[in-house]
Formats: structure tokens, sequence, C-alpha cells
């Protein structure tokens, strides 16, 4: 079954790198394919891939495309979306409060 999301990346940096593990360290937890598109792109990239996901240079403000394929799809999607909306729940590490 194939599922599709969009969501917009708030997080200040956009994805650099410790976003990029927590969001790929996610998206390996589910055992059905994800794939990522940013900005209206066609091409889709490997959502379990760090060096795909950093290599995307994901800023602030860019629109993702988030699409899995499989098993579990429609609770990987939710999870991701949730995932970027929470800011990669990197607030909460640093004591602040979103």
């Amino acid at each position: 079954m194939n599922c599709q999301t969009e969501v917009e990346v708030k997080h200040g940096v956009g994805l650099h790198a410790r976003p990029s593990v927590t969001f790929t360290r996610l998206a390996k937890s589910f055992p059905c394919s994800i794939e990522i598109a940013v900005n209206g792109s066609d091409v889709w990239l490997n959502g379990k891939s760090i060096i795909k996901i950093m290599g995307a240079r994901i800023r602030k403000g860019s629109i993702l495309r988030i699409r899995a394929d499989g098993i579990l799809a429609e609770e990987a999607i939710r999870a991701l979306k949730e995932l970027i909306e929470r800011n990669f729940d990197e607030e909460k590490k640093h004591g602040r409060t979103a």
C-alpha cells in the first residue's frame, strides 16, 4: 500500500547531521520502503539512507514529500511527519520548550 504526505521543515538549520540521523533511524525501524522528495522534485531519495538525506541539503522552509510502500506504510508516514513537526525533538534535548 502506497501512502504519501507533505510536511514543511521548520527546524532552524533544516536536516543537518543530527536530524538526518534521527529521521533515518526512525525510517529504518519500519519494514516498508520510505522515500522523500524535496520541494516538488520528482527525484525520490531513499529515506533510510543517511548519505541521501544529508546530501539533499534540506533547508528550513523546504517542503518534504514522504512516501512509503509496504507493511506499516501509514504508520511510518505518520511517525516521520510528526517527527519533523516536532523539530526532531531537539528542543527537548536542550532543555528548551518549543
